[in-house]
């Protein structure tokens, strides 16, 4: 205690400097802070889906590839209800045509697949302890759609009572998660001082390098990540709802950019305006 007073009495001299350059920031509402902690639970479960969905399709692949080719997603839920159905997928094989009806999402374009399954239907040597491990995925990735589920309604109802997120989502092509996980990220605008500073925070500029006669630039380590994968997601599908951005990703693509430049260029003019839009509390509008 006694050391740190004696800090402080050296930096008395610049008490006054020190009161210039804090910023009083006002705290981030509670919806926000809400949305927050709802969009990255979120996001956390949707990786553990991806990463149990990748695991159940190599396993599958490995043990009978003639049943993981009768649907064309893993997550189709008639295909998980299907391999949860029994505890063992070689009971699978032996169910009767009618006894698929049972099963819910299940009519009778899937049954007669199934069925066509069944007349081959072979499996690995390695089944033997491989079916618990494919029953407990094919559960779990339904429980986890669930959840995800509940979650999206949570935060949909959420971003209506937002203003960060209530503007934004008036873009087009910006979804209900990224607006949330913008929101959610950004918090309150009185972070920032303008809008290069956001622009900086979401991942959407780099800091200026130049030195001299010397013209550059380099990447930001203070980005927020989950901002910028939000921002890209929803420029990307922004794209596709405005003409005038299409033709501006054109335009990049045409210049020799990538497209994780081409997206980020025309996501750092998206900043400006969205920083318009919020200090203005008006809409997004195509002129």
């Amino acid at each position: 205690d006694a050391k740190k007073i004696l800090e402080l009495f050296s930096l008395q001299d610049y008490l006054p400097s020190g009161k210039r350059v804090l910023q009083n920031v006002k705290p981030t509402s509670t919806e926000n802070l809400h949305l927050k902690r709802l969009t990255r639970r979120r996001r956390q479960l949707v990786i553990e889906k991806v990463a149990i969905m990748n695991r159940l399709g190599s396993d599958l692949q490995a043990i009978s590839p003639g049943l993981l080719a009768i649907t064309g997603k893993i997550d189709n839920l008639w295909f998980l209800r299907f391999l949860t159905y029994k505890n063992d997928i070689r009971k699978l094989a032996t169910l009767r045509y009618g006894t698929l009806f049972n099963i819910k999402g299940v009519g009778k374009k899937f049954a007669d697949t199934i069925h066509q399954w069944q007349q081959e239907a072979h499996f690995a040597e390695e089944v033997v302890y491989t079916a618990s491990m494919i029953h407990e995925d094919a559960l779990r990735i339904l429980q986890l759609l669930v959840h995800i589920k509940a979650l999206d309604k949570q935060i949909a109802a959420l971003c209506q009572s937002s203003e960060i997120a209530s503007r934004i989502m008036s873009i087009p092509g910006f979804g209900t998660i990224s607006c949330a996980e913008l929101a959610a990220e950004i918090g309150t605008f009185d972070r920032f001082d303008a809008e290069g500073s956001l622009a900086l925070y979401v991942g959407m500029t780099n800091l200026d390098n130049s030195s001299g006669k010397f013209k550059g630039s380099k990447r930001s380590k203070q980005v927020n990540r989950h901002a910028k994968m939000a921002m890209i997601n929803a420029v990307s599908k922004h794209i596709r709802w405005v003409e005038q951005s299409k033709k501006y990703y054109d335009k990049k693509r045409m210049e020799g950019k990538s497209h994780q430049q081409a997206v980020r260029s025309l996501g750092r003019h998206l900043i400006r305006v969205i920083w318009s839009m919020v200090s203005r509390g008006k809409d997004y509008e195509i002129r």
